[in-house]
């Protein structure tokens, strides 16, 4: 059973030249004559794809490829330019952790406010919240605004709150950099789980050997596009054999 379908997805994003713009240099080169539409990049180029349910994807690609904004979009973090996302099933997005706490609050209060966003009732984050602060060893934090934790903190609550609900689909960029060695061991043994039952993994790593340990198939993202896709060995393989070639 397919749980994500892309058709045609593209987005256009602004460049850094379209954010810097403000109102008084808008006016005064409109004013001038000088006004032009500022630039706009092209992201991700007309992608197509299906996943099926329980299968791990890992995607590969050189830094500025597209591989975590396509997760973005996938997440519905993004909102694609044009094209059509359908996705079934509940996804935990582990892109940047700790992105959507509220500073202000303690960081009990995140949990609950976290779990509410993925989906899940208020009493049900109740619960999840002891197991949730002793997995990132927050458990003397739980009464702290965020913005006392230190960054590192906070993507160990991040990390923590993600894969406690234990979703259907699992959406994972780089994240086992999280934390001192030890986290890093609890996080993979954590992920490992994810590896052993239906749910679905999308993953992206510059960890090629992973990806052809632990994904069936593979996604190499070049430029916005997708170059090739197929068994994770062959699409570690093409990609390799085409860095050889610059």
């Amino acid at each position: 059973m397919e749980v994500i379908r892309l058709d045609e997805v593209s987005l256009w994003r602004r460049t850094q030249e379209e954010f810097s713009y403000d109102l008084k240099k808008t006016l005064l080169s409109v004013i001038e004559g000088k006004y032009r539409q500022p630039a706009k990049k092209l992201v991700l180029d007309k992608i197509d794809l299906v996943v099926e349910r329980g299968e791990k994807i890992g995607i590969i690609g050189a830094n500025g490829s597209g591989k975590s904004t396509l997760l973005k979009i996938i997440s519905g973090i993004l909102k694609q330019s044009s094209g059509t996302v359908r996705v079934r099933g509940q996804i935990a997005p582990l892109i940047e952790l700790g992105a959507g706490f509220d500073a202000e609050i303690s960081v009990m209060d995140n949990i609950l406010l976290y779990g509410v966003l993925l989906g899940f009732s208020r009493s049900e984050m109740r619960e999840r919240t002891q197991s949730i602060l002793d997995f990132a060893e927050l458990q003397d934090y739980a009464l702290v605004p965020v913005k006392g934790l230190s960054s590192g903190m906070v993507a160990r609550l991040g990390f923590a709150i993600a894969t406690d609900i234990q979703p259907d689909i699992l959406i994972l960029d780089e994240v086992l950099s999280v934390g001192d060695e030890s986290f890093k061991n609890k996080c993979k043994q954590r992920i490992d789980k994810f590896w052993d039952d239906n749910a679905t993994v999308l993953v992206v790593s510059h960890d090629l050997r992973f990806v052809q340990q632990s994904c069936v198939r593979g996604i190499w993202l070049d430029k916005g596009k997708i170059l090739f896709m197929g068994g994770a060995d062959e699409t570690v393989d093409c990609y390799l054999e085409a860095l050889k070639k610059i």
